[in-house]
């Protein structure tokens, strides 16, 4: 089959393709937060409230979401620094709507303000807030980068920094004072680089996005156990700081070098446990599965499976776990974290 790619990088969506997978729900009954997701109308993609709770009907019991910042419905009429109010305004309407489905989606809103404004960061996050209603629980910038052009994940790409930059680690540290998280999308060889921020904010919780960001394509590709040995090593460090968590999912990134996309058939969950099981294991090893939630990073992996293959496949992966575990990985870690209810 011929491959599409997005704007962003993404691998671009086939619902004929996807549909194509046919899987009985596994624990329908298992209570569910998806911490990470996109609502997005940009670049000739479109994935919105709809697209959304059409995904999460597909039979597992999602309860609520957490947005993730992705660039979208910003307010162009404003001055750079308050263009991102934008999109917690379109969020947070939302949130709104969706208060009455039985998904309550964007429960939780990770948006984006600029960490390397000094002094104006505090009355920034602080406005996010109020127009949220507080459903507003942290920020997201732009920090996924690598010298290789193949390695691309980001409708924009952003410059080499700004983790390496103290103004970074100060701008963290403000959110830990108003009690915001952080989370942050890097790629493995930038690990090293997030373990200096979170030794530099302690008091600022810290979110691993997609397993750390292992890559498989450019100069990545091919050399699985040396890349795998470098994340391992990385992982490790960043699990001995107790303020940083880490989000499990993000596998079916193109940037991975997966390669389902390209397939007649999309995997199955089976499938996916499999490919997925020494990241996942490896992650709840050093985290714990107080610090580790399963994650959907849709509407990015739905290039290459299904919500429904997507939750049966961590669910198969959690098949050992005890019921308090599960609970943990599915939706107590989460509700914990960004402050929801289940």
């Amino acid at each position: 089959m011929s491959v599409k790619l997005s704007a962003g990088g993404h691998v671009a969506i086939d619902e004929a393709w996807l549909a194509k997978n046919h899987e009985p729900i596994l624990e329908p009954e298992l209570p569910i937060i998806d911490p990470h997701h996109h609502i997005w109308d940009r670049g000739g993609e479109t994935y919105l409230l709809p697209n959304l709770l059409a995904d999460t009907s597909t039979g597992h019991d999602i309860r609520a979401t957490v947005f993730i910042q992705c660039a979208s419905m910003y307010d162009e009429a404003e001055e750079p620094a308050r263009r991102s109010l934008g999109e917690t305004r379109f969020m947070t309407d939302v949130a709104k709507v969706a208060e009455t489905e039985k998904t309550r989606a964007c429960a939780g809103i990770v948006g984006l303000v600029d960490l390397m404004l000094g002094d104006r960061v505090k009355p920034l996050l602080e406005e996010h807030v109020a127009v949220s209603g507080g459903r507003f629980k942290g920020v997201r910038n732009r920090t996924a980068w690598d010298a290789s052009p193949r390695v691309r994940s980001n409708l924009e790409v952003p410059p080499p920094g700004p983790l390496n930059s103290p103004a970074f680690a100060e701008g963290a540290k403000r959110l830990g004072e108003l009690g915001l998280m952080l989370d942050v999308w890097a790629y493995h060889p930038q690990l090293p680089l997030v373990l200096e921020v979170a030794r530099a904010a302690p008091g600022t919780t810290i979110i691993i996005d997609h397993c750390g960001g292992q890559l498989g394509v450019g100069p990545y590709a091919g050399k699985d156990a040396e890349v795998f040995a470098d994340w391992r090593r990385s992982m490790a460090a960043l699990a001995a700081l107790p303020n940083v968590l880490v989000k499990l999912g993000g596998l079916a990134m193109e940037v991975s070098g997966k390669q389902w996309h390209t397939r007649d058939l999309p995997p199955t969950s089976e499938e996916l446990a499999a490919d997925w099981r020494p990241q996942i294991e490896t992650c709840i090893e050093l985290f714990g599965v107080d610090r580790c939630m399963y994650e959907s990073n849709f509407p990015v992996d739905k290039g290459m499976c299904g919500y429904a293959a997507l939750w049966n496949a961590f669910k198969r992966l959690s098949a050992g776990a005890s019921a308090d575990e599960k609970t943990a990985l599915f939706s107590g870690t989460a509700a914990r974290v960004y402050r929801l209810t289940v």
